[in-house]
């Protein structure tokens, strides 16, 4: 690559993201981030981390102090979560319905976990009885498990689960990454312990900041393994009785002093996350959590009437699918990935493609964060509609963006 090239300014080309995420950040999240910096222990600081604490509440429906932020993308929340709460030789059982299930196996077994996974067919999803036979026929100590799979499109039913574990003496987590904001999550009235988030998809920003909550069981315990480097422990500092969590930059018990009055340093706060992660859940509780709900099912629902008036076959049970996006089958008179190309050269608009046994199968389109919205939705099934042509489908005459507007008004 030339020096000329290096030395130009960054310049991305305009695109509309409307796969699974990540999505296009709202413009007032952009703003939010371009804000000056701040030093981490400066009061303006951390009265904003005490907003950020107060306002994710509202997110996740949920009274729980123990809500904040981890300085990474969603996964980082996700294997902070496991390894703070699994210990080497504990049971943890993973119900996997999707490429995500496999990825909680994967962490929960290199925290030393003896997992127990279970499975269900991509594009179905488990029911209560599933759960809880499972439960009974090992005792685990944590179950982990995604509420939307966006690698299915599914969106498991959560509303059950965390009573039937806590029935079993056993620890709730969940990874919401791709559906908080898009579909109904209830922290408190559900149960759960321990739930994670990313920004990047319902909740409007970018990837690169996770929130989190904790519930006080789950606290209690991670507290017990809190063992505090070197150089600065507190003078009247003791020990959990329980191992030292395995990681140090993911050490809940070490991230939750920082993040308390105390203040113990652990990492420097990433501050222009931090503003945009303020921004998402500022939006979405200024617009109110029921709208955005209504918002992201809207348009999910207009951009199914959309495929469905093209005549495309949509993947899984649509009973179980989660509002903000959905998987299309290719279809067999084109080629998907050229479909993709041209879509994304001609009109700048970007749909996914999928894995594992999905690949090459399906298109997953995403309706999300600030892209569930009108024109966004009518852009992109336009703009699929002729390429399809384009590429020599027949197409049924009904027009497929009229068919989705007709949704909109009659939400409205």
């Amino acid at each position: 690559m030339s020096v000329p090239q290096l030395l130009k300014q960054i310049n991305p080309p305009p695109r509309l993201m409307m796969g699974p995420g990540p999505v296009n950040a709202d413009p007032r999240v952009q703003r939010a981030m371009s804000a000056d910096l701040l030093g981490q222990y400066d009061p303006a600081m951390t009265g904003y981390m005490n907003e950020v604490m107060a306002l994710y509440r509202e997110v996740f429906v949920t009274k729980n102090h123990w809500t904040f932020l981890i300085d990474g993308t969603s996964r980082s929340a996700i294997e902070a979560s496991l390894v703070s709460l699994v210990e080497p030789g504990d049971k943890v059982l993973v119900p996997v319905f999707g490429r995500f299930g496999h990825l909680l196996t994967e962490i929960a077994q290199r925290c030393g976990a003896e997992v127990i996974a279970v499975h269900k067919e991509w594009g179905e999803v488990f029911s209560p009885e599933e759960i809880k036979a499972a439960l009974e026929a090992h005792r685990p100590k944590v179950l982990a498990i995604c509420q939307g799979d966006t690698s299915t499109t599914m969106n498991q039913p959560l509303a059950e689960i965390g009573q039937l574990a806590h029935a079993y003496d056993c620890l709730t987590y969940v990874d919401a990454t791709a559906s908080i904001g898009g579909n109904e999550l209830l922290m408190d009235d559900w149960e759960i312990d321990v739930c994670t988030a990313g920004l990047q998809k319902c909740l409007g920003g970018p990837s690169g900041s996770a929130p989190i909550t904790i519930s006080d069981r789950a606290a209690a315990l991670i507290k017990d393994r809190w063992h505090v480097e070197k150089g600065i422990e507190p003078a009247s500092f003791v020990p959990g009785k329980a191992s030292r969590i395995q990681s140090n930059y993911f050490d809940l018990a070490m991230v939750m002093a920082y993040w308390s009055p105390q203040r113990l340093n652990h990492h420097t706060e990433a501050t222009s996350m931090l503003y945009g992660a303020r921004e998402c859940a500022r939006c979405i509780v200024e617009e109110g959590l029921d709208h955005v709900l209504s918002r992201h099912a809207t348009a999910g629902n207009a951009m199914v009437a959309g495929l469905q008036a093209m005549g495309l076959k949509l993947f899984g049970d649509l009973s179980t699918k989660m509002s903000n996006v959905v998987g299309v089958y290719i279809p067999d008179a084109v080629e998907g990935e050229a479909i993709r190309s041209d879509m994304l050269e001609h009109f700048g608009v970007e749909i996914g493609t999928s894995f594992g046994p999905l690949h090459g199968k399906i298109w997953r389109i995403g309706t999300m964060g600030f892209n569930a919205r009108k024109d966004a939705v009518l852009r992109t099934l336009a703009s699929l509609s002729s390429v399809l042509r384009m590429h020599g489908m027949k197409l049924p005459e009904e027009d497929a963006a009229l068919a989705a507007l007709e949704v909109f008004q009659g939400a409205s």
